[in-house]
């Protein structure tokens, strides 16, 4: 499960940039996580509260925030939606469709005290 060191990561990141900050404490972690990113959610949060414990996270609320497959057709130069990496153009039906939203995984923000 890759998700595991996903989230180690996603901890790392949080409680080092709240240590450089002075922060005492993570309140709450929110996340970008693209549908076509090959992450799953719950397997995130089952992994986030096997690691969060004894960090400055230990006590942060996670929220997910799922972001939907967007592309930009280089045939007909569309903006379209993506339901699968690469899909077709609903425009235009053709497979030169660059991904432009919807694999990512990223921290959005975090409060801290």
């Amino acid at each position: 499960m890759h998700e595991m060191s996903l989230m180690e990561s996603v901890i790392e990141i949080v409680c080092e940039t709240a240590r450089l900050n002075g922060a005492r404490q993570v309140k709450s972690i929110r996340l970008d996580v693209g549908v076509l990113s090959h992450v799953d959610p719950d397997a995130l949060l089952f992994c986030y509260e096997a690691v969060r414990h004894g960090t400055l996270a230990g006590q942060a609320n996670l929220e997910i925030n799922r972001i939907a497959g967007e592309g930009w057709c280089l045939d007909c130069g569309k903006t379209v939606a993506l339901q699968k990496r690469f899909g077709p153009c609903s425009g235009c039906g053709r497979h030169r469709v660059q991904m432009t939203a919807g694999d990512e995984l990223k921290i959005r923000d975090m409060e801290v005290i």
